[in-house]
């Protein structure tokens, strides 16, 4: 299992390069990358930022198992609905943010193929979710700036509820 990057590491805040193609150790990346995804809380959603890679690749599944996209590209997007959302680079913080209602996602799959998923609701939050990452932008970028002082808040608070679990068990 990969370590999920957390708020403060700079890679979370870059802009991703595009995959230039696919070798050995990217389709090792993506399987541990999907791996990852199943263990973690919520399994909808990881990009390659999330894990130290900062490469246009995120991990997303929408009810049929995780797949990989590479170099996506919102290309239609209508609707605007807010939704609460969550991070597992803030665990702990969800802020009400807005979000298009229906997206068409295109990118390219593993095996080279080019494809364009439309989906909407929770199905569209995922995408345009693991899509800011690519971006570097996270969901306290979103939202509203009382929001993102409680979340910022709230996520000190989590990482020290951590840090103190972590003493209680000898700091391991």
């Amino acid at each position: 299992m990969l370590r999920i990057l957390t708020l403060g590491d700079p890679v979370l805040r870059e802009k991703c390069a595009p995959v230039e193609g696919v070798d050995r150790e990217l389709e090792r990346l993506v399987r541990d990358m999907c791996e990852t995804l199943l263990e973690a809380p919520g399994r909808v959603g990881l990009a390659a930022p999330q894990v130290g890679v900062p490469l246009r690749l995120f991990i997303y599944d929408l009810g049929w198992g995780p797949h990989c996209l590479m170099n996506p590209e919102i290309v239609e997007a209508e609707g605007d609905y807010p939704r609460e959302e969550g991070c597992l680079s803030l665990p702990g913080v969800y802020v009400t943010i807005r979000r298009y209602d229906r997206v068409k996602v295109r990118g390219t799959t593993m095996s080279g193929h080019r494809i364009a998923l439309e989906t909407s609701g929770f199905g569209a939050q995922i995408l345009q979710h693991e899509y800011d990452h690519l971006e570097g932008v996270l969901i306290i970028d979103r939202c509203d700036p009382e929001q993102r002082e409680r979340a910022l808040a709230e996520y000190e608070e989590f990482r020290e509820h951590e840090r103190r679990a972590g003493a209680g068990e000898g700091g391991q």
